[in-house]
């Protein structure tokens, strides 16, 4: 069937539709797995900045992180 105008979905309501999709064909270890693998990747690159130099550890008044330069 050809999707018209009218019937086009938001990015929001795809991203909600596929999380439910998900949920329901998945279990919480799976959750539990990519969530620790992320965790995983994000150390191991916010190690390998640091390690350079690029580090992003100042923070503004609000929290937020500045350049540091």
């Amino acid at each position: 069937m050809a999707r018209t105008e009218q019937d086009t979905m938001t990015r929001r309501e795809a991203g909600r539709m596929g999380g439910e999709a998900t949920a329901r064909t998945h279990d919480r270890d799976h959750y539990e797995d990519i969530g620790r693998k992320g965790g995983e990747s994000r150390g191991a690159n916010r190690q390998s900045d640091d390690h350079q130099g690029r580090g992003n550890t100042q923070r503004d008044d609000h929290g937020r992180f500045t350049s540091g330069r």
